[in-house]
């Protein structure tokens, strides 16, 4: 948004909440930008309504070092000559099937598919998000109307320019259940095609049933890669994308080679089109072979690194690790509509068997921040603060006895957790499995590879599931505890009437004082009747080779790759 557009009124607002402060900077920045202030004019706005700094004193007390913030990742120190072009960045993560992106499950299905297609906004690792193959959007003063404006001149890997076209068949494929997106449930406030209407070749207005801040992330989920007007259902068949590369090879299970294009519409700092590197190569290997083929020079970067890997490779001369905070976690969840799990003595009973501090230390190294029984973290804007629940086998043995009489069951109970074996997930498993014994529990575990989990996410009566980062606190929740997500990612079947009246008003509430006391009452909730077990929120680390330049950690592990350059 250019600065000769109106500033939302709402942005003037939160400037005064900012200046009081009732919000921080991070807060305002994220607010202004999702309601169309350009990064550069919100951050004039956040300097101005800055509040003023506290009179110094001289009897000040020491400096509690506990309470400093960390220290950010040191830069990988760069050339003097600048950027440079060539080179290939060889990366390990797992490649599963790929056909349609508005059925991505995976972000590691978008990693690829984002070097060749690309999305309407970015949210950077600094959890804003821009406009992107968007140049501006505008929202009305009620937050009912976006008007989306395309960028022009910009080319498909065919040869033909995007258009709102484009923007409105991808929208249809969303909007559309039969396709089975998670698109249908997250953008369900904006009620069917009829509310998307293209205005003409580079615009297209967005008349919501009910207001939602969240548009432009939204636009940024990783299924929502803006899709040829053509496309026919298999991006693997029909790799056609606006993208800085192109698909060479995609082997499911093996490998992935992706090419630059010289005709790509960004141009780099040399001003030349990006990308700068010739080629990224993805290679299917476990994660011990990961860990041994970057030590050995094989490869160049992990994608996801365990706990147990950044032990290995954080010390090593030849690697540089860059970190960042998350909404990322393993949930433990059940599905409600199967027994025991639809009885909520049972589900509280489990979640009371969680030690959370040990589990945290036992699985990741203490690296994370400890969380409730809900799918809202610290890093979400309108996060309101709760007690961490404390480990108590003794309460929990209480409900299951009740139960158990009721049931005419006997203790323990007998249970099977099932999950996959590539991050911290039986780690996990292991520990709760001791830690829900004397809670009256008795489980058994069933881990396989991620392949053996994933097929069947959604079906297991009791899982353990890794789920990534959303930037805003209202985005996940849609995606996976209401009834319109039921046959995508709502895994646990669980949705609740007072939970999704209370969401709605959430998705609608632009101050984020009012949405954080709306977001209390949806974390109470979750913790009193939901589905989920959450013991914390995960760091992310990003671990690359030294010779590469510009590879940023990204807080939802997504391969932000046309600016990474490799030093010859």
């Amino acid at each position: 948004m250019s600065s000769s557009k109106r500033v939302h009124p709402l942005v003037l607002q939160a400037q005064d909440k900012l200046a009081a402060g009732r919000i921080d900077r991070r807060e305002f920045l994220c607010y202004a930008t999702l309601l169309g202030t350009s990064l550069t004019a919100a951050t004039v706005l956040a300097a101005c309504g800055q509040p003023a700094p506290a009179p110094a004193t001289t009897d000040a007390p020491a400096t509690d070092s506990s309470a400093a913030p960390a220290a950010a990742d040191a830069p990988t120190a760069a050339p003097k000559g600048g950027v440079q072009r060539g080179g290939t960045l060889r990366r390990a993560m797992t490649l599963p099937l790929i056909d349609h992106p508005a059925r991505f499950s995976w972000t590691q299905q978008s990693n690829v598919a984002r070097q060749i297609g690309e999305y309407l906004t970015l949210t950077g690792p600094d959890n804003i998000t821009r406009p992107y193959l968007l140049e501006s959007w505008e929202a009305s003063d009620d937050v009912k109307t976006w008007t989306l404006n395309l960028r022009q001149g910009i080319k498909f890997n065919n040869g033909d320019e995007l258009t709102a076209d484009d923007v409105m068949f991808t929208f249809k494929e969303w909007l559309t259940e039969s396709v089975g997106s998670s698109m249908f449930s997250l953008l369900s406030y904006i009620g069917g095609m009829d509310n998307v209407e293209k205005v003409d070749d580079y615009t297209i207005r967005l008349n919501l049933e009910s207001a939602n801040i969240g548009v432009p992330e939204h636009l940024f989920h990783y299924p929502a890669i803006i899709l040829h007007r053509d496309f026919e259902g298999d991006y693997i068949k029909q790799p056609i994308g606006t993208g800085a590369f192109t698909l060479e090879e995609y082997a499911e299970g093996e490998r992935a080679v992706l090419k630059a294009r010289t005709d790509y519409w960004q141009m780099g700092e040399d001003d030349q089109p990006l990308p700068y590197l010739d080629e990224i190569i993805y290679v299917a290997l476990d994660k011990d072979a990961s860990v041994a083929a970057l030590q050995s020079g094989q490869i160049d970067s992990i994608f996801q690194p365990r706990p147990v890997d950044w032990q290995a490779l954080k010390d090593l001369p030849e690697v540089t690790v860059k970190t960042a905070s998350t909404a990322q976690c393993f949930l433990v969840r059940v599905r409600v509509d199967l027994e025991p799990w639809d009885d909520n003595r049972v589900r509280a009973a489990l979640k009371m068997c969680q030690d959370r501090e040990k589990i945290l230390q036992l699985s990741y190294y203490g690296a994370g921040d400890l969380s409730i029984d809900a799918h809202v973290a610290p890093v979400h804007p309108a996060y309101a603060v709760k007690p961490i629940p404390a480990y108590d086998p003794e309460a929990a043995l209480a409900l299951l006895t009740e139960y158990a009489a009721e049931k005419g069951l006997e203790l323990p109970l007998k249970v099977t957790l099932s999950t996959k074996n590539d991050e911290s997930e039986p780690e996990i498993a292991a520990a709760l499995k001791e830690l829900a014994l004397p809670g009256g529990f008795d489980i058994t575990l069933d881990i396989t590879e991620p392949g053996g989990y994933w097929d069947r996410w959604t079906e297991v009566d009791l899982g353990i599931t890794s789920w990534t980062h959303r930037a805003l606190d209202t985005m996940v929740l849609p995606l996976a505890y209401t009834e319109a997500a039921i046959g995508a990612w709502n895994e646990t079947r669980w949705f609740d009437a007072e939970f999704s009246e209370l969401l709605l008003q959430a998705e609608g509430t632009l101050d984020v004082e009012a949405r954080r006391e709306l977001m209390s009452k949806i974390e109470d909730i979750m913790q009193d009747r939901g589905p989920i077990g959450n013991s914390y929120w995960k760091q992310v680390w990003n671990i690359t080779a030294n010779a590469f330049h510009g590879f940023e950690a990204h807080p939802t592990d997504f391969d932000l790759l046309y600016e990474v350059w490799k030093e010859a």
